[in-house]
């Protein structure tokens, strides 16, 4: 295994830690006075409801297609590895769209009551709120890339 392998997954890692401390940092900012905290919680619990619903049904769909890739995969019509490369990289992606509505949800009054303050503080929280979700999102998939490549080179196909 190359050096620079380790590169990918440091880098995932990275993303995952910006994402973190970005999260937290939007967290620690105000909310605003009583009336938009409790505007901000009705949006994230319908927000909430919202990916339950969608996770149901896009859960169905998915277990569909898991059961047909592992049919087609059983049939000798393609790796046997993609069905549960599938699963790993909708589970990832499920987890993404979680923390992305989580985030989004949590900064929307928070950005508004920071450009009550100023422009700046304003587009200070929403920039790294939305960069929550771009590094969640590279850092996830860079990490279910390495993986998939560190077994499938060191364990599977050496």
């Amino acid at each position: 295994m190359s050096f620079y392998f380790w590169i990918i997954p440091l880098s995932s890692l990275l993303a995952l830690g910006f994402a973190w401390y970005f999260f937290k940092t939007m967290m620690k900012n105000s909310e605003g006075n009583d009336r938009m905290k409790e505007i901000a919680q009705y949006v994230r619990e319908g927000a909430m409801a919202y990916l339950t619903r969608q996770y149901k049904v896009v859960g169905l769909v998915f277990l569909v297609l898991v059961v047909l890739l592992t049919i087609l995969a059983y049939m000798g019509v393609q790796n046997p590895f993609v069905p549960v490369a599938f699963l790993t990289g909708g589970i990832f992606s499920g987890l993404c769209g979680y923390l992305g509505m989580k985030t989004a949800t949590h900064a929307s009054a928070r950005t508004a009551h920071g450009a009550s303050i100023s422009l700046n503080k304003g587009l200070q929280v929403a920039f790294r709120s939305g960069a929550v979700m771009g590094l969640v999102v590279v850092g996830f998939a860079l990490l279910d890339i390495a993986a998939w490549y560190f077994i499938l080179n060191n364990w599977i196909y050496t």
